[in-house]
């Protein structure tokens, strides 16, 4: 369930958003790529920093073209 009023979103969430798998995500956490914090053994990720993730990979994408 996505929690909308807190703009935070689960790692089953960002998984489902991504298209990604949890060991990928799970890098992407750890190695500080996407913004992430855990409530005792629950990892919640901002939306935003989701959002800025997006952007930074598609200015990225754009720059190497």
């Amino acid at each position: 369930m996505e929690n909308t009023e807190t703009g935070l979103m689960t790692l089953d969430e960002l998984c489902e958003t991504l298209m990604i798998g949890r060991s990928t995500a799970y890098q992407l956490m750890k190695s500080g790529e996407l913004g992430a914090f855990r409530i005792g053994r629950i990892w919640k990720i901002p939306k935003a920093g989701v959002i800025d993730y997006l952007q930074e990979r598609r200015q990225g994408q754009f720059a190497q073209a």
